[in-house]
């Protein structure tokens, strides 16, 4: 899988607001400060495609890209930063539930959880809520360049027994900085779209 051509389209905060042409849509989603941006941005070749932000929580909406002229991928807020007010957490949570709930065109969710870090309880509850809803799900974990290889090997451990992950589930490691991972993400992330499109 190759990206060629990558645009933003649209950020919206509810249903109205999002693409009506009813194309694949895959969601990303994580903690703030997860690295997930950074990310996208390594995934479509375009350096500030979504922005990055020194900032954790910056992304407050929900951001549609349209990859190759015939599926978006999707950037969900950022959930689980400690310095912004319980009503704005709780929004969040609300607009990310609202598009889980009611977009039939969501055909895969990843879910980025950071390698160096015990999964945290909203990355539990997220990924719960994610099995809930029947999605295909990817676990990606970032910043996998930060890790020796005995510290990855603990690391896959502790995400599994974490999340509760079945034997067959691949965790798929990433470096946006070294690019390490990047075709497997691409290859096993958009086949499903690609599959759609026919």
């Amino acid at each position: 899988m190759e990206i060629k051509q990558s645009e933003f389209i649209i950020s919206a905060v509810k249903p109205q607001q999002y693409p009506t042409d009813n194309r694949c849509e895959i969601a990303f989603v994580g903690r703030s400060n997860v690295g997930k941006s950074s990310l996208i941005n390594s995934l479509t070749n375009r350096r500030k495609l979504a922005k990055v932000s020194g900032t954790p929580g910056k992304t407050r909406l929900i951001n549609f890209f349209l990859i190759n002229s015939s599926f978006y991928l999707v950037d969900l807020p950022g959930y689980g930063y400690a310095k912004v007010s319980k009503t704005e957490k709780a929004s969040w949570g609300k607009i990310i539930e609202t598009y889980l709930v009611k977009r039939p065109q969501l055909k895969k969710v990843v879910l980025l959880v950071d390698c160096r870090h015990k999964p945290t309880g909203d990355d539990i509850m997220m990924y719960e809520w994610i099995k809930h809803y029947g999605y295909d799900i990817a676990i990606v974990a970032t910043k996998s360049d930060k890790l020796t290889k005995n510290e990855l090997v603990k690391s896959e451990k502790l995400i599994r027994e974490t999340l509760k992950l079945e034997k067959e589930k691949r965790i798929f490691y990433f470096s946006s900085l070294s690019k390490k991972g990047k075709e497997e993400l691409l290859d096993n992330l958009f086949d499903i779209c690609e599959d759609i499109q026919g």
